[in-house]
C-alpha cells in the first residue's frame, strides 16, 4: 500500500528557520521572476531561511546569502523538502 502525504505550500515569510525548503511557486511578474532566477531563486530549487531581520528575510541560496523584503517573501511559496 502506498501512503500519500499531503504537502502544504507556505509563503517564504512564514517558513521555519534552518530547514531546507523547496520553492514550489513564485507569484510575481515576469521581470521580478527573471531577476530572482538570476539570483538562483527559481521553482524547483532549494532555499533555507536563516533569520528575519527587521522585515527582511535572510535566506541561503546555493552558496550565498540574500535578503528578501517581506512583501516579496510573501509571493514565494515553499514546501519542506521531504
Amino acid at each position: 500500500m502506498i501512503e500519500i502525504k499531503e504537502v502544504t505550500k507556505m509563503a517564504l515569510a512564514f517558513a521555519p528557520y534552518g530547514k531546507i525548503l523547496k520553492i514550489r511557486e513564485i507569484r510575481a511578474n515576469d521581470k521580478t521572476r527573471r531577476h530572482l532566477e538570476n539570483l538562483g531563486i527559481a521553482v524547483g530549487s532549494d532555499i533555507s531561511t536563516l533569520f528575519d531581520s527587521s522585515g527582511d528575510v535572510i535566506v541561503r541560496v546555493k552558496d550565498g546569502r540574500l535578503a528578501i523584503d517581506k512583501a516579496l517573501a510573501m509571493k514565494i511559496f515553499v514546501t519542506e523538502d521531504l
